[in-house]
């Protein structure tokens, strides 16, 4: 007689074995319809899940994250269905859930087009439609190996070889597709409500560029039709602001296939990253922090002294000279250690902080390069902080006022706080782990944010803190780290001279706030479409004249602001005035000032902002205190200018 305790701490008894959907149908009749799957004694399990035993059960709905996750794993078996149906000899291969959605990849003689696409998904609405039963059922390797052979999918056939062990596997059925999958999944295809195909994609079979290419269908699935409809809009917003479209518009970059995943920056794109720089620069400053710079190319022997060869080698860019082997830097932590071990440090030297604004490069697959957002060159407002452990806590404290303070002067108030603790496989002892833990916690605590846990999930040398930011239309950026490194100053030698005579390993704190410049600017980029800041802006100043008996007074104006450190530009160029203002509005120039006789004979200039805003007529004294003022807020109240 199975006992069932609810989360509310109710409990419910049956007399016989029930199911999960028996149980939902016991508490309610609207419950049972709005069932998807069962968390039981904390593993997720379909509606039909058999409860023999006492046990805790959650009934999962569209209202659960579970069941969101739920929908969209098996609105990607609802795709290989249409898609087996519509184009018989097509291989289907995996279909995983992804942020937002799920794709699935195929093998097909020719690539899907876009009427394939519409195809697909109007039988997908078809089927789902029909609401037809979705049944679990299990078989024996050797079972399924002939089943997937009878049937011609090769690739079902290859990853059931792969699979280790020799238990029985989970198969789910709908209508005539069958498909290998641990589950749960929906219990009919009529749960299925809202979703779109957005794209196909190249693929390779196991990523492995060696194999052959695939095509990935991806899609998004939601609840409802109007989660449905808000996240296509969010998806069209963001169209709008793809940072290589904007960067391509306002002539701030460019990438070409002579070097893949390298930035060429134009003139305004490398101000913009001077500007981030020297604002970094200036702000380690102020926090302690002491800049360095070390060399690209390192011998590979550095690199497995600090464990990176073995586990990165396939990233680097190596190259061999006078029969050594040299690998291009992919990080800079290895090297900062170098710098401290130059010269014996005492306990009074600690903490002591290393930055560097380190040019790294990885070999990212083609395939997986993104703009601005994925690249294989790029630079880190990197830096490491060597400790005693002690002094964790307050360091790692100190490292976050500082990121919430720089975080704020870009724009963003929005972070999201992860703490990830000791794995199964790890360096250091157990007492070494509590205590950096508890560290971070503690520093966590301390800001008073709420901050999620993410167990098992830190490096093997240590736990550490992730930010990530959201953004104006709810995506989310990871950013900025700090890890807590117990191995890498031990393997590679660093020492101090403690307080008691003795010679002892510091702890190595590795920290960024915003990762990579070129990332975060293309996040700047999509924040703002273009129009950044004041203090960002490439241009912040156009002076316009109307005719050219204005010239000498826009010049004089123009390099008056210049050299009390503004940037402007002078537009004396024989243009209607109209055309030139709307000109600049298009490059999204913070503040146009428009100098006609009128201007010149009051010693005054017109002012209106990119919005077409007219802030009427005003001293050049006032206008650069109004500028002034805004360049001191930075991104804190985000202009509407």
């Amino acid at each position: 007689m199975p006992v069932v305790t609810l989360p509310d701490g109710s409990h419910r008894s049956f007399p016989n074995p029930v199911t999960v959907h028996d149980v939902a149908a016991d508490i309610g009749a609207g419950l049972a319809k709005a069932a998807l799957a069962g968390r039981v004694n904390g593993t997720l399990v379909d509606t039909s899940y058999e409860i023999n035993d006492d046990v805790d059960l959650a009934i999962i709905t569209e209202r659960d994250e579970e069941g969101l996750d739920v929908i969209r794993h098996s609105t990607a078996h609802l795709l290989a269905m249409a898609v087996k149906e519509l184009f018989p000899e097509a291989q289907v291969t995996i279909g995983p859930v992804i942020d937002n959605g799920f794709y699935y990849d195929f093998k097909y003689d020719r690539p899907f087009t876009n009427d394939d696409l519409a195809r697909i998904e109007n039988r997908m609405e078809e089927l789902a439609k029909q609401d037809i039963p979705v049944s679990r059922s299990v078989m024996s390797r050797d079972e399924a190996i002939r089943l997937f052979n009878e049937m011609g999918e090769e690739y079902k056939v290859r990853i059931i070889e792969d699979i280790p062990g020799d238990e029985d596997l989970s198969f789910y059925r709908q209508g005539d597709f069958i498909d290998l999958c641990r589950g749960p999944h929906v219990p009919s295809s009529g749960k299925l409500k809202a979703f779109r195909l957005t794209k196909v994609a190249g693929a390779y079979w196991r990523g492995d560029t060696g194999n052959e290419q695939l095509q990935r269908v991806y899609g998004t699935a939601w609840a409802s039709k109007k989660e449905l409809k808000a996240y296509l809009q969010r998806l069209e917003e963001a169209e709008k602001r793809d940072h290589r479209k904007i960067g391509k518009k306002l002539n701030l970059f460019h990438m070409q296939e002579e070097a893949p995943g390298m930035v060429f920056w134009h003139p305004d794109g490398w101000s913009l990253y001077q500007e981030v720089e020297q604002y970094m620069r200036e702000m380690q400053r102020r926090h302690g922090y002491q800049e360095i710079r070390t060399p690209q190319v390192v011998s590979r022997t550095l690199w497995e002294k600090s464990g990176h060869w073995d586990k990165f080698h396939d990233d680097m860019f190596t190259t061999e000279s006078e029969k050594h082997d040299f690998a291009i830097k992919p990080m800079n932590c290895p090297c900062h250690i170098q710098v401290f071990n130059q010269g014996l440090k005492s306990y009074k030297d600690l903490p002591l902080r290393l930055a560097e604004f380190g040019s790294c490069h990885r070999n990212e697959a083609s395939g997986a390069l993104h703009g601005l957002m994925r690249v294989r060159g790029f630079t880190q407002d990197d830096a490491h902080i060597f400790c005693e452990e002690s002094a964790i806590q307050e360091e790692v404290s100190r490292f976050i006022e500082m990121l919430h303070e720089v975080y704020a002067d870009f724009g963003f108030d929005q972070i999201l706080y992860k703490l990830s603790t000791r794995p199964e496989k790890r360096v250091g002892s157990d007492e070494v782990w509590d205590k950096a833990e508890a560290a971070l916690e503690e520093a966590l605590n301390r800001e008073g944010v709420d901050w999620e846990l993410l167990p098992g999930e830190g490096a093997f040398y240590g736990p550490k803190i992730e930010f990530s930011l959201k953004d104006c239309i709810g995506r989310v950026w990871q950013c900025g780290t700090i890890q807590v490194d117990f191995s890498m100053p031990g393997r590679l030698g660093a020492q101090f001279v403690a307080d008691n005579s003795e010679r002892r390993t510091p702890v190595m704190l590795h920290r960024a706030v915003l990762g990579s410049f070129e990332r975060f600017i293309g996040i700047l980029i999509e924040e703002y479409e273009g129009a950044f800041p004041t203090w960002l802006a490439p241009t912040q100043v156009a002076v316009l004249n109307i005719t050219d008996r204005q010239d000498d007074y826009c010049r004089n104006l123009a390099k008056k602001w210049q050299d009390a450190g503004y940037r402007v530009n002078a537009d004396l160029r024989n243009e209607k005035i109209g055309f030139k203002i709307r000109e600049h509005t298009l490059n999204k120039v913070p503040y146009l000032v428009v100098v006609g006789d009128k201007e010149v004979e009051n010693g005054a200039v017109a002012v209106r902002t990119r919005k077409g805003e007219d802030l009427g007529t005003m001293t050049p004294e006032a206008f650069e205190a109004l500028l002034a003022a805004e360049i001191a807020r930075k991104g804190r109240t985000k202009t509407e200018n």
